[in-house]
């Protein structure tokens, strides 16, 4: 196998403008050298060649059988190079037949989900798309195999390979049966919040949430009646006992508008957080991960919470 490593691919390019030009003086004035240089550049594809490659007949100088031969596979390499540098890769959703892949949560996945199938109707009506449960263990590891396209949730300290942009801001507002009886105008005081029993969202199979670390520091403590994992099993269980929650606001118009439902003001000072978009590096500039990023952006930028 020949070491291209030793030889000056440029040759390659001297000899496309002499099969061209069939003359020294004008390959060199193309490829803007002196000709003194190209005459210098035949001389090494005749070396490498072994071949004279061009002979002078008349003015001209005509290519030999080997220079007719090697022609075809010397621009077409060329070609390919110049196609491969100066290729802008595209995306047509409406005619892709891709499938994307999403790592998010149920209730975030209601929020966009909607909005996204309307779009996708209209722009893409070929491409697919899969949900699954992001899971903060091994979410970075999907999107390094690829298995998925993005994940959107909320994420700690994320690895330097992987990108992430901000979604949306969350808080938490109260839940809690129509006419419950601690609530007066969508308030509650903080000795009724306690006193009433609740239910708790959580995948980690506890029963203590950001709630719960709020009313430590004032020494409280509430009782957990009742652990969910499934956020659309809470507004049944709310709508029909007097346990009060705390769910993200981005859930409570959904949940007003089904359910026997209202929300309160959680009398504690809670900390709000970021919804994000993480993918790879690796797909940044790929046109088909950007215009699905630019959709989910767009949906987000237009949630009113």
């Amino acid at each position: 196998m020949i070491d291209l490593s030793a030889i000056d691919l440029n040759l390659l390019v001297a000899f496309e403008a002499l099969y061209a030009e069939r003359s020294v003086t004008a390959a060199a004035q193309r490829l803007h050298v002196g000709q003194p240089a190209m005459s210098a550049a035949l001389g090494r594809l005749r070396s490498l060649f072994a071949d004279d490659l061009f002979v002078r007949v008349g003015r001209d100088m005509r290519p030999t059988a080997k220079a007719d031969a090697i022609a075809p596979q010397i621009m077409a390499a060329l070609n390919t190079v110049r196609n491969t540098l100066t290729d802008r890769q595209t995306f047509d959703p409406a005619q892709s037949q891709r499938v994307f892949t999403l790592a998010t949560s149920d209730y975030f996945a209601s929020l966009i989900l909607p909005k996204m199938l309307a779009l996708f109707s209209d722009q893409a009506p070929q491409i697919d798309l899969r949900l699954i449960t992001v899971e903060k263990q091994s979410f970075v590891e999907l999107i390094d195999d690829g298995i998925v396209d993005l994940a959107l949730g909320t994420f700690d300290t994320l690895p330097s390979h992987i990108n992430q942009v901000t979604l949306l801001k969350e808080n938490f507002v109260g839940i809690c049966r129509t006419g419950h009886p601690a609530i007066e105008n969508t308030k509650i005081s903080l000795e009724k919040f306690v006193a009433f029993p609740h239910a708790l969202f959580t995948l980690r199979r506890d029963a203590t949430g950001i709630v719960d670390q709020a009313l430590a520091q004032r020494g409280l403590q509430r009782r957990i009646a009742l652990t969910i994992p499934y956020w659309f099993t809470m507004p049944t269980a709310i709508a029909n006992s007097d346990l009060l929650t705390a769910i993200p606001s981005c859930l409570q118009q959904h949940f007003v508008s089904h359910y026997p439902v209202q929300t309160f003001e959680i009398p504690l000072d809670l900390s709000s957080w970021t919804i994000s978009m993480a993918w790879s590096k690796l797909c940044d500039r790929d046109a088909a991960n950007l215009w699905l990023r630019q959709i989910i952006h767009t949906i987000c930028q237009n949630i009113e919470l």
